[in-house]
Parts: structure tokens; sequence; C-alpha cells
């Protein structure tokens, strides 16, 4: 019930962070700018604004997460539109979204694309050599899925 998929070397990264954590997200992109700049960067509103401005690099913004940008890039990874989550929160703050972020970190588990949620997982994929080539990985097959609930009649 899986299918591979080619991830591109040029990876499309999305990067989020909650309140107590965008200067932490910021401080490492910073420090990795010339890895993130290879490839096509995403981010929730008001943390894609500040990393564009630190890294004077492009950034699509969706909206803030706490209304509807979490849901956005869940729905562009279940899309094959994004490859990587770098997302750094903060488990020691209670957030009003929180029902939003389960959803986000469910839907990458699912579609099974890398996921950072602290600096040294953050270091460890975009230091790692499957960064900048090509990726084949294993994703759900939705029409196999589907296909078993259906009666040939």
């Amino acid at each position: 019930m899986h299918k591979q998929r080619i991830m591109p070397a040029v990876k499309r990264i999305a990067l989020v962070a909650h309140d107590n954590k965008k200067d932490d997200l910021i401080e490492w992109a910073k420090y990795n700018r010339g890895s993130l700049s290879k490839h096509e960067l995403f981010a929730t509103g008001t943390t894609g604004a500040l990393i564009a401005q630190a890294l004077d690099l492009q950034v699509f913004c969706f909206k803030s997460g706490p209304y509807g940008g979490d849901q956005q890039v869940g729905s562009k990874i279940s899309e094959g539109e994004i490859d990587m989550l770098i997302f750094f929160w903060d488990p020691l703050t209670q957030q009003p979204h929180d029902p939003d972020i389960r959803a986000l970190l469910r839907i990458a588990v699912l579609w099974n694309i890398p996921v950072a949620c602290d600096r040294a997982t953050a270091d460890f994929l975009i230091s790692s050599p499957i960064i900048h080539r090509e990726y084949g990985h294993s994703i759900p097959d939705l029409h196999a899925h589907m296909k078993r609930f259906t009666k040939d009649d």
C-alpha cells in the first residue's frame, strides 16, 4: 500500500517556529544559509518574513500558524510539494492551535518526509549528503488503499 516518490535534488523545505523558538530557528538558518540557499524555502507567516529578512533569500510565506499556516504546510506536504519540515516547536508552552500542530506533524510522518523539531536534528538533516541529491522514499498509495474497499460487482 505504498509507492515510491523521488524527492528532487533541490528540496522544498518548510520552516516553522513557535514564538519562543523563532530566534533559535533564525540563528540556525543564518548558520546554514549556504545550504539553505540551494533549496526552495517555505515558512509560516512571521517566521518566513523574519528568515527572508535575516538571510536575504526568497521565502514563500503561508499564513501565520494560528491562522491556518500549519494547515497550509500540511496540505502542501500531502500534495508532495514540501520535502522536509524544520519545525522548532516549544514543548514547554501550550499553544492555542495545538491540534493544528499535531495534525501537521502527523501528516509529515504519514507522508514520510524528514522532520526536525530541534536544532540537533535539523543539523543532522541539513548536513546529510542526501540533502543535495534526489532521494527515493516510500509514500502512501492512496489508489491502492481505496481499491481495498471497492468491490467489483
